[in-house]
């Protein structure tokens, strides 16, 4: 698994949506999700919409994720758009 296999993933799964995904050895990940379908989702709800994506890979494949999930709203904020 590599960061550009999971961000295509997340792209299939959330469309609309628009992810950045790093690595340093391609089990441990960390991923900026941004999509339209967090809006009125706690932080676990958000968290189970991207996990749901990415299926069994999630424990195998992909050893650890830590996620920030932000609606484009959250995102334009914090970037200060």
């Amino acid at each position: 698994m590599n960061p550009l296999l999971i961000e295509q993933q997340i792209a299939a799964g959330l469309p609309g949506s628009r992810a950045q995904v790093r690595s340093d050895d391609n089990t441990h990940f960390e991923a900026v999700v941004v999509a339209p379908q967090f809006a009125g989702k706690r932080p676990l709800q958000r968290h189970q919409l991207v996990y749901a994506t990415l299926g069994e890979a999630v424990g195998r494949e992909i050893h650890a994720l830590s996620i920030q999930a932000l609606t484009p709203e959250e995102w334009a904020a914090q970037a200060g758009r």
